[in-house]
């Protein structure tokens, strides 16, 4: 047993690259055992998300997969159907992100699954919704930014859409999944039943965008813009100080009238355009431009000291480089560095949430290809010369290297 709140919780986890992964990642980090069931080429991640001494175990691939065990089951051949199955009457949470017809194609589809095992809680993730003209069109992270809108809110603030350059949406929908998937077994454990989950992909990012930007389009009719324009306003950003920047968020009246103080600016105190949130709001973009002049005064390191002791919400802006080097982060004991056996010294990011019951004692690092084929099927009660012959049929993989 793993220990941590969901020790005793099995997950067949039949997901790739981020979405997927994401939520059972945090599934296995809080205790549940993790079953990855790849197919014989394994997660597109594992080569796509880098380098490695393996050729299998990118960086990215490492940190989705933590804590997770891995067979290889060539789901086109009868006898690996059967094993998953074996499996899934073992597990608690099935978890997918392949498009439904081809679940269905499968024999995986809800329907079925929950059919043949009653107390499974099946969680499809997809990038549309079953029931709309999209839902059997591909999806990536991109795909879903520009679609719903996140691409475009940049266009407010740099005059052409982007990409938030992270798979931003993939990481949210995948601990919506998560979150889902939690209540799902808590409903489970009042009533014994298993029920059917489905996040989509699109739906989930139009909601994330649209509960900040709808703003006054809420109403009928509508108030005013569409957007809040406190975030997407051009100086909505980084702010320049005397030899760097700094990033500094002064919303409530005490905080803007402490950081109208530390620039020399007292005045603005009682000054009709900016002596409340209101007033503030609606003069958003000069009250920016003088928040901007006021912090080129002095260097980064003197306005994060002079914000600090004035209760003004201020950071530093790190770089990619520089954030593994935060002390807050050593403090917290953010990193562990393990020696793989073939890897070699290699990084690991604990999981930031505490549980006063503590989370999993056992930590292992993601899984070679297959690694656990073998020992997983020994469980299910297959003897060995049957994986044996299974090994050699391609219908699994034995995880050597």
């Amino acid at each position: 047993m793993s220990g941590g709140p969901l020790a005793g919780i099995r997950v067949v986890d039949l997901t790739t690259v981020v979405v997927g992964p994401t939520a059972t990642l945090f599934l296995a980090d809080y205790g549940a055992e993790v079953i990855k069931v790849e197919s014989p080429g394994g997660d597109l991640l594992r080569t796509l998300g880098g380098r490695s001494k393996s050729g299998q175990l990118s960086g990215k691939f490492t940190h989705f997969n933590r804590n997770k065990r891995s067979i290889v089951l060539d789901l086109k051949q009868k006898k690996a159907m059967e094993a998953l199955h074996k499996l899934l009457e073992t597990a608690d949470v099935f978890i997918a992100n392949i498009r439904p017809a081809a679940l269905e194609r499968l024999g995986l589809g809800t329907e079925a699954l929950r059919a043949r095992h009653k107390r499974l809680i099946v969680c499809n993730l997809m990038g549309f919704g079953r029931d709309g003209r999209y839902a059997e069109r591909p999806a990536y992270d991109s795909i879903i930014q520009g679609m719903s809108g996140v691409a475009a809110c940049n266009a407010r603030i740099f005059g052409e859409p982007k990409f938030v350059p992270m798979v931003m949406m993939d990481h949210t929908v995948g601990l919506i999944a998560t979150q889902c998937i939690l209540a799902a077994l808590f409903h489970r454990e009042k009533t014994g039943e298993g029920q059917a989950i489905e996040v989509p992909m699109f739906e989930n990012a139009a909601t994330f965008v649209l509960v900040e930007h709808m703003g006054d389009h809420t109403f009928v009719p509508p108030l005013g813009d569409w957007g809040d324009r406190r975030v997407l306003d051009p100086l909505a950003q980084p702010i320049a100080t005397k030899d760097g920047w700094i990033c500094v968020s002064a919303n409530t009246d005490g905080q803007a009238f402490a950081m109208f103080d530390a620039i020399g600016r007292p005045e603005l105190k009682t000054d009709p355009k900016f002596n409340s949130v209101k007033a503030r709001y609606a003069n958003v973009r000069e009250y920016f431009s003088i928040r901007a002049e006021g912090l080129k005064q002095k260097t980064s390191a003197e306005w994060l000291d002079i914000l600090e002791k004035a209760d003004v919400p201020a950071g530093r802006v790190h770089s990619i480089d520089t954030l593994p080097e935060d002390e807050h982060l050593n403090d917290v004991g953010f990193f562990r560095k393990i020696d793989h056996p073939v890897e070699g010294t290699k990084y690991e990011l604990n999981n930031p949430n505490k549980f006063s019951a503590g989370l999993r004692d056992e930590q292992t690092p993601a899984p070679y290809l297959g690694a656990d084929s073998v020992a997983i099927l020994g469980e299910l009660g297959y003897a060995k010369a049957e994986i044996d012959e299974m090994v050699a049929s391609k219908i699994t993989a034995d995880g050597k290297r």
